[in-house]
This record gives C-alpha cells, structure tokens and sequence, in this order.
C-alpha cells in the first residue's frame, strides 16, 4: 500500500508553475473584488476562504473562494443585494452568473479557474446568520492545524473521493466536500490511517468529539462546531461507497483508485425508464433539488401502480433539459393483483372491504394469515402509459410547483436508450452499471 500511495501522492502535488499561474489569477480576483467592496460601508473586510487559502487545492479543478465579510447588523435583503453587486461589477469581464447556496452567490471564471464571490456575516463563533459565516472560521482553523504533509494527504484524499464519484457538496452530488477531507485526514493524520480506520468503521461511528448524538451512518464533527455533523449533507449511497472503496483499496492497493471509476458490464437497458422535459432558466443548485424531489416523488407513485423501482436517479444539462430516470424491475406486469384486507376478527373492517371490493373483483378468498384477499385488475400495466397519464392529471401530487409549469408545457417518455444523447447514456451507466473497483473484493 505504500507504494502505490507515495505514487498517487506526487501526481496530486501542484507543480511551481500551476502555484505561480493560480496564484496571480487569485490576486487578480481579491484585487477587483476588493476595489467593488471598499464603496459599501456595511463590508468589514474579504479574505480568501476555501481549499486556496488552506493550501489543499487539486491544480486541475481548484476554485478560488473569496469571502465579503457584512456587518453583523445588514438586514438579509441588502446582505444579498449588495453581494451580487459586488460579485457582478467585480467579475463583469468573466461572465458572472448567480449560484445558491443558503443564500445567492456570483461565480465567475478566469483562465479556466472558477471564482466564487460569496458573502458571509462578520460574526463570533457560534453566532451564526448564514450557513457559510462558519467558512472564515474553518480557513483558520486549518492554516493553523494542518501541517505540509497533511495538505498533501488531503489532496490525495480528494483525488481517491473524486474517482469513486463521491467527491462533491452540491446537491447535485450530496458526496464529500474539501472541508470533509479536510476533517478526516485531520482526524486521522494521513491518508493510509484513514483507509485503514475506515474499512472498519462501524455503523453510528463518531469521527471528532460530539455534543450530542446524531442519527446518521457515520458521524462527523466539525471541529469549530461540535453540535455540526458534517456527515448529514452526505447521502447514505456515499457514505457506502466510500467504505467499500476503502475496504477495497486496502485489500488490494492499486492507482485505479486515483483514476476514474471503471464498470463491468450493465444490464439490459430494456428496464430504463427515461422522463425528459425542458425547464425554464434557473440557478443549477434549484433545479437539482426539484428533478431530485420530483424522482423521488415519481419512484413512490411507481410503487403505488404496482411497478418496482429498483434504483432512480436525476440528470440535467443545467441549462434546458432534465431527465428523471428509473431502473424498473419490469415496465410491463401483470394485469391482475392481489388486493389483502382486513383479519376475519375485524367484523366492521370485513364489512367495508367486502362492500367496496365483491362488485369488481373475480375472486375473492381467505389466506393464511386469515386475512380476506381480492383478486382486482390493474387500470394500467404498462409504466410508461401509467406514469404518462400521472404526469398529464396529477402534476400537483408531489411535484415541486417550480416545475409544474415546466411539464405541462410537456414532456418525453421512453424505454430504454433510444433517442438519448451520449452524455444522458454516460449518467445512466452509473445506474445499471456495477463499481468494478469497489466490488471486485468486497
């Protein structure tokens, strides 16, 4: 294990030049910032924040952070106007647009760097106004406890996570963040204890020193904020993988886990059922969560007409289309089904299921568990005609209101992979395929 982790350490380390290229396009974006910042006297100062300022950023997808720090007495509207204004007068020669967070925050991008511009409360710990008034915090904390080989483990870190597909905040991900990684090799002080700790971590683990108890899969305290678990914005599919990608790297140590994922063969796409729609223009972080809410949502009314859904997942370009896709056990099942009742002994029970239920049934029994049964017939028994009909007379059963106006303008329904652009086939892989790497010893 050695070996292959002194190997994937130097790959990950940035070289002089990428330190010297990142760090002049940092200083060119503090220094506009800056400028926009010093006409508004509810501003105490900007900072650098994020995995730049800690010295734990990957040279290929390093973002520069930089914090507009309020004054704790600016009301929330001007917190965000005046933040926006900055972001947008700062950054107006790259293109900025709003992201969302808790609250809004302008992004940008300068050779191929991503600038975030995000305002935060200039408060004390424990204080907090907004989710991200603790990030000036975390900076510090970290320049003063990580050491030089600790920056470099993280980074190794990020590359391990980014590989299993896990390595991410947004909502579009729900994985792993910088500060994350962050706090584990923190925790465990490099990247081979972690993996050893981890491939025999045990359920409700607590990962730092906690206040109180959390529910989750694992726990994870921020170390600036013992009643904050970190692990609560992860998904327990993430957190899964992340164990079995660390069982499996410890038993069988290799670079593979520091490049992209591979796959043994998928399924038949036969059972992928595939809603396409186009949305009106909006901040990716919303539209993640509503097709997110709305997947989940569909896969529960899938249920309800008798169609397993055996995985779902989400897919958008973020820019007009979303896709609300489904593993089905089968599309097509079969046209009858048994409706259970209510036991023998529950006379009043037996007589509302008997009276709403002889006139339709063909068959009606008592089964083992003496419970009376109805043999009914489905309306639908084909997914796509049931979920196709949902959609055009349900839209307000569990659909986020931002995206019924969306699909009544319309929508797609197909089985399987025809008429499905490459990238849409490229996501759906990761719902039929299996994780060779994780599962291969597991």
């Amino acid at each position: 294990m050695n070996k292959i982790i002194s190997i994937a350490r130097k790959s990950v380390i940035p070289t002089k030049t990428t330190i010297y290229s990142k760090k002049q396009t940092a200083n060119l974006a503090f220094s506009l910032v800056k400028k926009e910042a010093g006409q508004f006297s509810e501003i105490n100062e900007i900072e650098f924040g994020g995995s730049y300022a800690k010295q734990t950023w990957l040279d290929r997808d390093a973002d520069i952070d930089i914090f507009i720090k309020f004054k704790k007495s600016t009301s929330k509207e001007k917190f965000e106007d005046i933040s926006k204004k900055i972001g947008f007068l700062s950054m107006k020669k790259y293109k900025p647009y709003v992201r969302y967070s808790e609250h809004p925050y302008v992004e940008a991008k300068i050779k191929e760097t991503k600038i975030n511009v995000v305002p935060c409360y200039d408060v004390k710990p424990s204080q907090w106004k907004s989710a991200a008034d603790r990030s000036p915090f975390h900076t510090r904390y970290m320049q003063k406890a990580l050491t030089s080989k600790m920056k470099d483990e993280i980074r190794l870190l990020k590359i391990f996570l980014k590989s299993a597909g896990i390595y991410g905040a947004e909502i579009a991900k729900q994985g792993f963040s910088g500060y994350v990684a962050e706090v584990l090799i923190l925790n465990y002080g490099t990247f081979e204890n972690l993996i050893r700790s981890v491939s025999q971590i045990k359920k409700f683990q607590v990962i730092g020193k906690a206040l109180k108890k959390f529910d989750t899969a694992i726990v994870i305290i921020d170390p600036i904020d013992a009643n904050r678990n970190l692990a609560a914005a992860i998904s327990k599919q993430n957190i899964g993988k992340f164990v079995l990608s660390c069982r499996a790297f410890q038993a069988n140590p290799s670079l593979h886990f520091f490049k992209k994922s591979k796959r043994r063969k998928s399924i038949s796409w036969g059972n992928v059922l595939v809603i396409k729609f186009n949305f009106s223009i909006r901040s990716p972080d919303i539209i993640w969560g509503q097709i997110k809410r709305t997947t989940s949502s569909l896969a529960t009314q899938l249920e309800i007409g008798g169609f397993h859904v055996l995985r779902s997942m989400s897919y958008t370009d973020e820019k007009k289309e979303a896709f609300l896709i489904f593993l089905l056990e089968s599309h097509n099942i079969s046209k009858i089904y048994a409706r259970k009742g209510p036991e023998v002994f529950r006379e009043n029970d037996c007589k509302s299921f008997v009276g709403k239920n002889i006139s339709k049934t063909d068959l009606m029994w008592i089964d083992r568990d003496m419970r009376i049964v109805s043999l009914e017939k489905r309306k639908h028994d084909d997914a796509e005609k049931y979920i196709r009909e949902f959609l055009k007379n349900n839209l307000q059963t569990g659909i986020p209101k931002g995206l019924q106006s969306d699909l009544k303008k319309g929508f797609k329904i197909s089985i399987g992979r025809k008429n499905l652009r490459k990238s849409i086939k490229e996501a759906i892989l990761d719902l039929i395929s299996t994780d060779e790497k994780i599962f291969s010893i597991n």
